[in-house]
């Protein structure tokens, strides 16, 4: 049942975050130590103005009081004209916690009870990966608004199952890729969108942890490149403004030799991608699971007048300079909320701005499934060493309706009337249009029997 307190303090979110937060070991899933950026904790990224009316704000419901959650949390409590009105977690005592250091009035250990609160107009999902698209479906049949970290699901049928139950339920859908809302990546977007360095050639990114993590995380997630160059290759999608066409990806282990004996990709500690994207643009994407000189994301691209890159991001910007060694005082952060606390703030603003405004989400589930494609674009590249077009992954999903999908795996026996898409820009094939496109038009009434039948 749901646990209720009578009276409640909020506090800042640092606080928060200073108590929740467990530190360890430095690697990019324990820091070895956690501090908030100080212009981070007194304010925002994203600037929201409260409108001045006597508007009922938007109440909310939190899924999840780990670590990501307690960022999220904490910004939900920053953002005006929402109020979170229910957590919950499987360890009831970490909602508890959560719930007293927000000042959040109840708390539970039940998912169901934040998704069917009546009170709820919207829900967090910051659960375990392996219960989003159960969550997700839960709520659309709930009435209730989603912001979900990624990934939507892990397997493709289930990801457009969950999308086409929140456009089909008329509730608005994010997903949380936090490196879109990163203001170093950023800023090379708008160089591009803005042509500051001409038009793009050549697009790099790379993503390397400061060690790897332990078999137990590796066992079973996916791979390389769903678990780790996902966000890289999105981020490729992102700033190159296009869907992409093909990709080519290999991987090796050189680090954990434990991982080897495990499945495909999850059996690799390093990978590099080529995507080709429209124009003759194309994208390289490189991982690893260890960095000896810590956490190193970098974004770069080339274009026909000038290059923009980003460089890791330090806790202060003290160099020393001495006869054997000029640089910086201290390492890069070792630990991905350190390096991304801003973005995950900023992510969960911009979704409290889109509730409040009830305008676009700006990280729409379609992103989220573009992402799953790419990564499986590439663990399929890479066990089968050629390039592989991300129409093949996508042509294998047949739904007989919007909310009933199967994938069709190496079939030669198709469902009748089934019509495979064959590209990214024909996904309207499977996906029914969200809420937003809905409202500006672009659904007509016979839209679902065009696509479904």
């Amino acid at each position: 049942g749901v646990s209720i307190f009578s009276s409640s303090k909020m506090v800042r979110l640092s606080c928060a975050l200073v108590s929740l937060l467990v530190a360890g070991s430095a690697s990019a899933f324990a820091p070895s130590s956690f501090s908030i950026p100080r212009h981070v904790a007194s304010s925002s990224a994203l600037q929201m103005e409260q409108d001045s009316g006597a508007k009922d704000p938007v109440r909310v419901g939190v899924i999840g009081c780990g670590r990501i959650g307690i960022v999220h949390l904490g910004a939900i409590n920053k953002a005006p004209g929402v109020s979170c009105v229910v957590v919950s977690n499987p360890t009831v005592s970490k909602a508890e916690d959560a719930a007293k250091t927000f000042g959040v009035p109840r708390f539970t250990s039940d998912a169901m009870d934040v998704i069917t609160d009546p009170e709820v107009d919207a829900v967090w999902i910051c659960s375990p990966s392996q219960f989003h698209a159960d969550q997700i479906k839960a709520c659309a049949a709930n009435g209730k608004h989603v912001f979900c970290e990624k990934p939507i699901a892990t397997d493709l049928a289930e990801t457009v199952e969950a999308i086409n139950a929140c456009n089909e339920a008329g509730v608005k859908l994010m997903i949380g890729l936090q490196r879109r809302f990163d203001p170093n990546f950023l800023r090379v977007k708008q160089a591009v969108e803005q042509k500051e360095v001409g038009e793009p050639i050549i697009i790099k990114l790379c993503s390397r942890d400061p060690s790897p993590p332990p078999r137990e995380y590796v066992k079973g997630g996916g791979g390389i490149f769903n678990d780790m160059a996902v966000h890289d290759l999105d981020m490729t999608r992102f700033l190159a403004g296009e869907d992409p066409i093909e990709i080519l990806a290999v991987g090796s282990c050189h680090i954990d030799k434990s991982i080897e004996d495990l499945p495909g990709s999850e059996a690799f500690d390093t990978a590099s991608c080529i995507v080709r994207y429209p124009g003759g643009v194309n994208a390289m994407v490189d991982v690893c699971r260890q960095s000896s000189y810590g956490y190193d994301q970098r974004a770069e691209v080339l274009g026909t007048q000038g290059m923009i890159a980003t460089d890791n991001v330090y806790p202060n910007t003290a160099k020393i300079y001495k006869n054997d060694f000029t640089g910086n005082a201290d390492m890069p952060f070792d630990f991905f909320l350190s390096r991304y606390f801003e973005a995950y703030v900023t992510e969960s603003e911009a979704f409290c701005k889109s509730l409040v405004e009830d305008s676009p989400v700006p990280c729409t589930g379609i992103d989220g499934l573009i992402a799953l494609v790419m990564s499986l674009a590439a663990d399929k590249s890479a066990a089968e060493n050629r390039w592989v077009k991300f129409s093949e992954i996508i042509e294998s999903v047949y739904c007989s309706s919007p909310t009933e999908c199967s994938l069709l795996v190496d079939s030669d026996v198709f469902p009748e009337g089934f019509k495979p898409t064959k590209s990214i820009k024909d996904l309207d094939n499977i996906v029914v249009p969200d809420v937003d496109a809905q409202k500006e038009g672009e659904a007509s009434p016979s839209l679902k029997k065009r696509i479904f039948g």
